[in-house]
């Protein structure tokens, strides 16, 4: 049995979901009035006689303007048969318990009305009801156009969102508090329930959450256009970058950036780098997952001449608008570290989500590095040792380094350098371990990057050319 995400279960309005609130769709809108205060205004007093509660329908030649009761006393009932309220309507308004919902249970409603006062059954339908503009018709026809944009994606639970005219709402609101009964429901509410219940009398085991779904969708109710939104799957893991000149996700070509079909620059492309770990990983995930892209968010990053190993650097890879939602994450993973032997290999591969990210992306680890450097004139080994080793507890003062600075802030940082071991001398080269603080430059705590970093190998060597040879990531200490 393929493994399953894990259930989406976060507030999609939250950051960490990136998922849309749903409840409210309405476009601004502004009234005012204007009076002409130059000119003198007769105010008239209304008589105590005089009744108007705003509702001035006009229907079938005569304007109905009385003081029916709320539903579900009897002339309330009437009075909303009375102003051409459709059968769907009636029934959510009436606060009648009826055998059938929806429209049918509506019909039973105005059958009793006409049954009781016969004067109701000479009535025309409007070419509208007041309430929804006829709306709930259209429900089959919503249906089958989510089923031809949904049918051949893999999904377990929907979020329904609804567009309506704000003027529409308004209408219908001021209608129903003043003639519905005590708590019915909405239109916007209402409509949603009438589409899920026709959409699971065409599909299985699905269902509606309000919660981080599989597919969100949006339905315009003034043009019924219907847009579906694939929502992303989310896996988390670990990799090792086991060779170098990888970079961690696209690097697209400098010549072109990656525009359209690429250039001859990067052999059409788009890419400075055909391979990265982003790939090796994502591609064989996006079309087990049949996915149209992926975004790969890690736990920091290392250069692209930088190897990582240990347990691997934490990463979660999004896969965007999959068709399906479930595979063997197992077997994957022994196809992924097959096809990119040697060069990237990964663990612990998960189901993960949209919060996981976050928590990713922000945490700040310590970690521990292996680097070699080369000396022209190496100084003696005793020497060389003593200094380096004197480097552990020492807070570093750097500032931005000059490969970085067309990205990042012109500022200083503290870091500190919290143990160092390890340390031999061959000849001119040296290599030592240290553990230190995320976000160390650690080449430039070797060759000093001309003074932006104290202090540095360099000084404590009296000043000499430090040359970094290679540097590899041993353990990002995040747990």
């Amino acid at each position: 049995m393929p493994d399953e995400p894990k259930s989406n279960d976060s507030n999609p309005g939250n950051p960490d979901s990136d998922e849309d609130d749903w409840s409210t769709y309405a476009s601004a809108g502004y009234a005012y009035s204007v009076v002409d205060t130059d000119e003198a205004t007769e105010i008239v007093e209304p008589s105590e006689d005089e009744w108007f509660d705003g509702d001035d329908f006009e229907f079938q030649g005569s304007v109905i303007n009385w003081d029916a009761p709320p539903c579900p006393a009897p002339l309330g009932i009437e009075h909303l048969i009375r102003i051409g309220s459709c059968d769907h309507c009636l029934q959510r308004l009436a606060g009648r318990r009826t055998a059938a919902q929806g429209a049918a249970g509506g019909a039973e409603i105005r059958s009793e009305a006409r049954a009781r006062n016969s004067e109701l059954e000479s009535l025309d339908k409007p070419d509208l009801c007041p309430l929804c503009e006829d709306l709930f018709d259209d429900v089959e026809n919503i249906v089958i156009r989510i089923i031809d944009q949904t049918g051949e994606v893999d999904h377990s639970s929907i979020q329904l969102g609804i567009h309506m005219p704000k003027d529409l709402v308004e209408e219908e609101d001021r209608i129903r508090t003043r003639h519905g009964s005590p708590g019915s429901q909405p239109m916007k509410s209402a409509f949603v329930d009438a589409i899920q219940e026709v959409l699971l009398t065409h599909v299985n085991e699905v269902q509606f959450v309000k919660e981080k779904p599989d597919l969100m969708i949006l339905i315009d109710g003034l043009t019924l256009r219907v847009s579906v939104d694939v929502r992303p799957v989310f896996l988390f893991g670990r990799y090792l970058k086991l060779e170098r000149g990888i970079p961690q996700t696209r690097w697209p070509c400098r010549a072109c950036r990656g525009r359209g079909d690429g250039c001859e620059s990067c052999s059409e492309t788009g890419l400075q780098y055909l391979d990265s770990v982003q790939d090796l990983i994502g591609e064989p995930l996006r079309i087990a997952l049949d996915a149209e892209d992926t975004s790969f968010h890690g736990m920091g990053r290392e250069d692209i001449d930088v190897r990582c190993l240990g347990r691997g650097r934490p990463f979660v890879m999004e896969i965007k608008r999959p068709q399906r939602r479930r595979t063997d994450l197992e077997e994957i993973q022994k196809a992924i570290n097959l096809k990119a032997k040697d060069r990237v290999e990964i663990n612990s591969l998960r189901w993960s989500d949209r919060a996981e990210v976050r928590r990713v992306k922000e945490t700040r680890s310590e970690k521990s590095y292996t680097i070699r450097f080369r000396v022209e004139e190496m100084p003696e080994e005793d020497f060389v040792i003593e200094s380096i080793l004197g480097l552990s507890g020492v807070k570093l003062a750097q500032e931005t380094p000059k490969r970085v600075s067309h990205r990042r802030a012109a500022k200083t940082r503290y870091r500190t350098v919290n143990s160092v071991s390890d340390v031999f001398v061959e000849g001119d080269e040296a290599q030592f371990t240290l553990q230190c603080e995320a976000g160390t430059y650690v080449k430039e705590l070797v060759h000093s990057d001309e003074g932006r970093t104290i202090p540095s190998i360099s000084s404590v060597l009296g000043g000499l050319d430090c040359e970094v040879l290679w540097l590899d990531v041993q353990e990002i200490h995040s747990e």
